[in-house]
């Protein structure tokens, strides 16, 4: 019987068995304990690991291998932290319980689940999938949950197969099964590049080509009058767009609005300034634009964490040791 389901594997999806975990080629899946150290870490890894479902088996297999809270997955759940999981082969479907809504799991798709929110998902019966997932907790996340960094409106990506991701859970895996100390800060720090390398990926899938072209426009003519203020309906008339166009498109993309990068850039200018001649605070500030002195001091403290006259105290010092 084994045999005949391995073959039918092979003609459903080519190259199924290919992706497996550890030396040993088994399944992997791990729920881990935590300290109260790590707990002031305020990041916790809770479980991980990689499965094959084979075609023809009921969901999860080895169930009675997950504690009890996490084996209703098929029927639907709630848990009490975050979870990533990553479908690599097979086809399935993710579904939020509440908001009736399903999606059709394709290689690819990817589940980032918040604590509290009722959902469920399995793979199709016929074609069975591989998943890789990991659970976490903790202050940090909660933060990034409550700034709509982690929201849930929106749980299922599309971001495709890619060789980083499945690294990255490797590098989990690898040491969630080693378990060294401070385990949990290292492994928490690749759950963190996973969370970025996912927002990302859905943040330029989100934008267009066209405005990627805005912003690069928007950033030269920032640039070209780096020495002068903004004029955002300058600029808005040169690219094409409104100024309101312009704001949103731009915030979008950069998390920024126009004025707030611009004055990042003239900061930035400024310390070179700074940095390169002994011109006065007063020289410098009237060279960057601004009429101002006292303005311009108070935003380089803001910008820095240091006036211009204690930056530049600090460069000539570390150059003068160097």
């Amino acid at each position: 019987m084994d045999f005949m389901i391995e073959r039918m594997e092979k003609m459903l999806y080519p190259g199924f068995m290919l992706h497996k975990t550890g030396k040993d080629g088994e399944d992997f899946l791990h729920y881990i304990p935590y300290s109260p150290e790590d707990e002031r870490l305020g990041m916790l890894v809770t479980t991980a690991g990689s499965v094959v479902t084979r075609p023809y088996t009921v969901y999860p297999p080895r169930k009675q291998e997950h504690p009890a809270l996490f084996r209703s997955v098929a029927q639907g759940r709630i848990l009490p932290e975050f979870q990533i999981v990553y479908i690599t082969q097979g086809e399935g479907s993710f579904t939020l319980c509440e908001a009736d809504t399903t999606y059709k799991a394709n290689p690819g798709a990817l589940f980032l689940m918040p604590p509290g929110v009722k959902h469920q998902y399995k793979p199709d019966f016929e074609t069975g999938w591989h998943e890789y997932w990991v659970g976490f907790k903790g202050d940090y996340f909660d933060r990034l949950a409550a700034e709509q960094f982690l929201s849930p409106d929106h749980v299922f990506f599309e971001v495709g197969l890619h060789d980083h991701i499945i690294t990255l859970f490797n590098h989990i895996f690898d040491e969630v099964k080693a378990q060294r100390p401070l385990f949990q800060f290292k492994t928490c720090t690749f759950i963190l590049e996973l969370l970025s390398e996912v927002l990302s990926r859905e943040r330029r899938r989100e934008q267009p080509g066209y405005y990627q072209k805005i912003i690069e426009k928007a950033k030269y003519l920032m640039e070209s009058n780096i020495y002068g203020m903004i004029n955002l309906s300058y600029m808005a008339a040169t690219i094409g767009i409104s100024v309101s166009c312009l704001i949103k498109i731009f915030k979008t993309y950069t998390a920024m609005t126009p004025y707030q990068y611009f004055m990042q850039i003239k900061i930035h200018k400024a310390q070179h300034l700074l940095e390169q001649n002994d011109a006065t605070i007063t020289a410098i500030a009237d060279r960057m634009g601004f009429e101002d002195p006292y303005y311009f001091s108070r935003l380089f403290k803001k910008k820095t964490g240091f006036t211009p006259s204690a930056w530049r105290k600090l460069v000539h010092a570390q150059s003068f040791d160097s």
